[in-house]
């Protein structure tokens, strides 16, 4: 009896080894078309630059820039993606379908179109995002101090109170490299606290941003990740 089922037990182990094998082969058969599509995808002309809006105001809205996709923005998710435009050159914004401005940024740089209302009407604070150095070893932090009313703010590491960003204006940012660590976070304006937000698992070039929307006295701390438009010809 062992020797008529030896054979069988023989083909099931000859089977599953090609069965494995096979995983492997798709498998890096399909990280090769990846790693490929990214090596060919389109590019940004030479001299374009990135653009988003935040909306910190306590309405969601429609927001459109340029040629980038509508976003509904607000609440819990005030940020929407960087749309691509060229650099020097005036673009549109809309709200709800209708244009708002018709913005310019410098080429090659990357900038947040921070939305508050002047009397009646929409206007932007445009706060440069550009980085002078990159460390891809390392994920990015920016922080936006967006809270109605409040000079200057400062996060902190939660619960032990260490300051991550400390005294950053009104309608500015401020932007550090750390090491992909684990940890919780809250925004400070005078003696009001947001509560704590963990920060999400961070891998080595990522781009984290957080928001400190609100107002002086009752801070809201939003963090979303930074993402661009796909680019397409």
């Amino acid at each position: 009896m062992f020797l008529s089922l030896f054979p069988s037990s023989l083909s099931c182990i000859l089977q599953g080894a090609v069965a494995v094998l096979s995983l492997v082969v798709v498998s890096c058969a399909s990280a090769q078309e990846g790693a490929l599509s990214q090596l060919y995808a389109p590019r940004p002309p030479a001299g374009a630059s990135y653009v988003r809006v935040v909306n910190p105001l306590p309405t969601v809205l429609a927001v459109r820039v340029a040629k980038g996709p509508v976003q509904r923005l607000g609440g819990k998710a005030p940020s929407g993606s960087y749309a691509i435009v060229p650099g020097g050159q005036r673009f549109a914004v809309l709200i709800d379908g209708k244009e708002v401005a018709r913005m310019e940024v410098r080429p090659d740089s990357f900038s947040t179109l921070a939305l508050r209302r002047d009397a009646s009407a929409y206007a932007f604070t445009v706060i440069d995002d550009t980085a002078d150095t990159e460390d891809a070893l390392k994920a990015e932090l920016r922080f936006y101090n967006l809270a109605a009313g409040c000079g200057a703010a400062n996060l902190l590491l939660s619960p032990a109170g260490t300051p991550v960003f400390s005294a950053v204006a009104s309608s500015a940012s401020a932007a550090r490299s750390v090491n992909p660590v684990r940890a919780a976070l809250v925004g400070q304006c005078g003696d009001a606290k947001t509560a704590p937000q963990p920060l999400p698992q961070l891998e080595p070039g990522d781009h984290l941003s957080l928001f400190l929307t609100g107002s002086a006295t009752s801070p809201q701390l939003v963090i979303q990740p930074s993402r661009t438009d796909p680019f397409t010809r």
